[in-house]
């Protein structure tokens, strides 16, 4: 990595507003049919957004609006609903551990389209039972698959946009929350005119379509500067602060997930019937614009700072409907839910690579799919009672992660300077 790169990773708050980075040169030495991924920018933001879309926003999260659709057509009970729920969150887990395990997948093509077609599958094979077993080993593949399309397209984009604006990358991942907005429309729309089982073909077509717009992205190497950075040395600074980077991500999915899991439930509590569905779409819809403005935002200010004003944002927004009903708490708690979740994860994964820490990715997903599964664990016992104490714990759990943050920001190291020249790049 050479100086340009380096200055685009840390998003340094003292480059000038306004300046744009030049494109990266072509490597010296680099044979003459070799193509530099950071030439066509756009293109890897619409392919890498089109495989989070389906990875995530639909794959992972469709599961959200199709829930009440089960509970009422398919005899779905609520604890087996909680257990699908689970289920996919250890899928997830078992896929970050996989990409940490094999590094290799960071740079594979060929397990990029096969997790997409794996997802797009076990979507669709969802309506042919009414088995909870088979629900469960479904929801476990379609976590695993989730898991490695995250890290892979993330990897390729925060790799690839490396020499161009931040806002780049907030676009890449915004592709989260239209897939979220997305499914959630299309979802609301079959809850009044089909089944649960039409809702779930509908998702894993959604999902197929934005797996054909995804299967070019470029997740091999393309050139010598995609070749994974050395270790940092055992006196870096990188390593430290990585663990305070690690342990707010980890308090985040705890939190989060929380959030995701029982906000709409929360909201159904102290607002009309229509409220908790249009605030998972209106939580997408603040998504898919959120990430571009948190990677702009950080031209002016540090990741630690944002992160930390995120978190903060976030708490509030989780905490909401648990300390005052209606539906304008209902709204503004879906906005700022869906205006954070996903700036936190851009600038959290865009901080552990700037500290150089290898397979940041894949670590840091994994603390937050570790935070995952515990989260409604944490909380099931308050559940007898309502959800707004669950909601009060998550937004707690998110105050931490901001606590961690800020931690994080004392003496921050913004500049580590250029990595060292390597001999013979893979290739």
């Amino acid at each position: 990595m050479n100086a340009p790169e380096v200055a685009v990773i840390t998003g340094n708050p003292r480059r000038p507003v306004g300046r744009r980075t030049p494109s990266l040169p072509r490597e010296h030495g680099a044979d003459a049919g070799e193509t530099v991924r950071a030439d066509r920018p756009w293109r890897i933001v619409g392919q890498g957004a089109a495989a989070l879309a389906a990875g995530m926003g639909v794959g992972r999260f469709a599961y959200t609006p199709i829930l009440p659709l089960m509970h009422a057509q398919a005899g779905l009970p609520a604890r087996l609903g909680a257990e699908l729920a689970t289920a996919n969150y250890i899928g997830y887990l078992l896929g970050a551990i996989a990409a940490i395990a094999a590094p290799s997948l960071f740079v594979s093509r060929r397990a990029l389209r096969l997790s997409l077609t794996i997802l797009v599958l076990t979507l669709a094979l969802m309506p042919i039972t009414h088995l909870g077993t088979v629900w469960a080993l479904l929801r476990i593949v379609a976590g695993i698959a989730s898991a490695l399309i995250f890290v892979i397209a993330a990897d390729a984009v925060l790799t690839g946009l490396r020499g161009h604006a931040h806002h780049l990358a907030g676009w890449a991942f915004g592709g989260i929350g239209a897939g979220i907005a997305l499914s959630g429309i299309l979802v609301a729309i079959l809850r009044t005119t089909g089944t649960w089982q039409q809702a779930w073909w509908t998702t894993a077509a959604l999902t197929g379509v934005f797996a054909a717009l995804a299967w070019r992205l470029e997740a091999g190497p393309a050139s010598p500067r995609r070749s994974p950075a050395p270790p940092c040395p055992r006196d870096a600074p990188g390593p430290r602060w990585f663990v305070a980077l690690l342990a707010s991500y980890t308090f985040e999915g705890t939190g989060y997930i929380i959030a995701g899991t029982f906000l709409v439930a929360a909201i159904d509590q102290t607002a009309p019937g229509w409220v908790g569905g249009g605030a998972w779409i209106l939580a997408g819809i603040a998504a898919l614009p959120s990430t571009a403005l948190w990677a702009w935002l950080s031209r002016i200010w540090s990741r630690p700072a944002l992160l930390l004003v995120a978190l903060a944002v976030q708490a509030v927004g989780i905490a909401l409907p648990a300390l005052t009903g209606g539906i304008v708490a209902a709204l503004v708690a879906a906005t700022l839910f869906g205006a954070t979740f996903l700036g936190v994860a851009t600038l959290t994964l865009a901080a552990g690579a700037h500290l150089r820490v290898p397979r940041a990715v894949a670590i840091l997903t994994t603390g937050y799919s570790v935070g995952q599964i515990l989260g409604p664990v944490i909380v099931t016992p308050l559940l007898r009672h309502g959800y707004h104490s669950a909601l009060l714990v998550g937004a707690a759990l998110v105050a931490l992660a901001a606590a961690a943050a800020g931690a994080l920001r004392h003496r921050f190291p913004h500049h580590l300077g250029p990595l060292p020249r390597r001999v013979g790049a893979a290739r």
